[in-house]
């Protein structure tokens, strides 16, 4: 089976052009964010034509996850416990959660799309607010794969953070001055990958390989982009990758998204029919 990850940077914009490229490259399962759209308004259309069935999560034109798939969606859940929410100038609990996260299980797979807060700046409560929203995520990993190890389970998506410096070739980027790269929201990766899961793309593709690239100032023809979207699996799910790639062309052409497609291919077991879907 092939699984992808793609910040399509509204759906509404670029659908023909999603939907073309997973015909093309025969994807199985699309983790979307960014899809800037309600459910209603999502161009449902030419999915369901070339054989997908859709989960969609989104309340306005910001953020909006979505998950695309040849399979059956089971298990749909829209956001993981302890996930917290946002709203500027509001402090404290229970403030309004935003459509970060989509979870669902296909073919035995427990995956979530996922858009990690951006973080805006350094200082930022919007910042601190994509701290404790991946320090939740790391929680809910670890007890899934704790509490159930042998099912296949991946996080993919925009995770707003490039860990290594070698995942950023933007020159306005730069530790201790902008967000992204900072030592905090690096440690907080690094914590979500000790919960249970690694980056089962980053051995198969070049070092230095970007996922995004600012439509400002000719990054992209400069290369200086950022290596922020990712996989990350289980221990089961890793095992089962045979292959992973980075779509660094679909950067090109006409009004593209700023971020590329990431996609791994895996040799998966058929799931047991009789093995309990537990999850929360």
């Amino acid at each position: 089976m092939r699984f992808a990850t793609w910040n399509v940077n509204s759906i509404r914009t670029r659908v023909d052009r999603v939907v073309d490229w997973m015909v093309r490259e025969d994807v199985d399962v699309l983790a979307m964010q960014e899809i800037k759209c309600k459910p209603e308004q999502f161009p449902a259309a030419p999915f369901e034509d070339a054989g997908y069935e859709l989960a969609l999560h989104g309340f306005n034109q910001w953020n909006g996850v979505a998950i695309a798939s040849r399979s059956p969606i089971e298990s749909v859940e829209t956001s993981f416990p302890g996930m917290p929410g946002f709203l500027k100038g509001v402090e404290g609990p229970d403030q309004p959660q935003e459509a970060r996260a989509i979870g669902a299980t296909v073919d035995g797979v427990r995956l979530w799309s996922l858009y990690v807060p951006n973080g805006r700046a350094l200082g930022d409560p919007h910042y601190f607010y994509k701290l404790d929203w991946l320090a939740a995520l790391a929680e809910y990993t670890r007890a899934q794969t704790t509490d159930h190890p042998e099912v296949p389970f991946a996080l993919m998506g925009d995770f707003n953070i490039a860990p290594f410096d070698h995942d950023n070739g933007d020159p306005t980027v730069v530790v201790g001055q902008t967000t992204h790269v900072s030592p905090p929201e690096r440690e907080a990766f690094f914590t979500l990958e000790r919960s249970g899961v690694t980056d089962v793309v980053r051995a198969r593709v070049p070092e230095g390989l970007f996922t995004y690239w600012d439509y400002k100032q000719l990054r992209f023809p400069r290369n200086e982009g950022m290596r922020i979207d990712f996989i990350l699996g289980s221990a089961p799910f890793a095992a089962a990758v045979t292959d992973a790639s980075i779509h660094r062309n679909e950067r090109k052409g006409n009004a593209p998204s700023d971020h590329v497609p990431v996609l791994v291919d895996l040799a998966l077991a058929k799931a047991d029919d009789d093995l309990p879907m537990i999850f929360g």
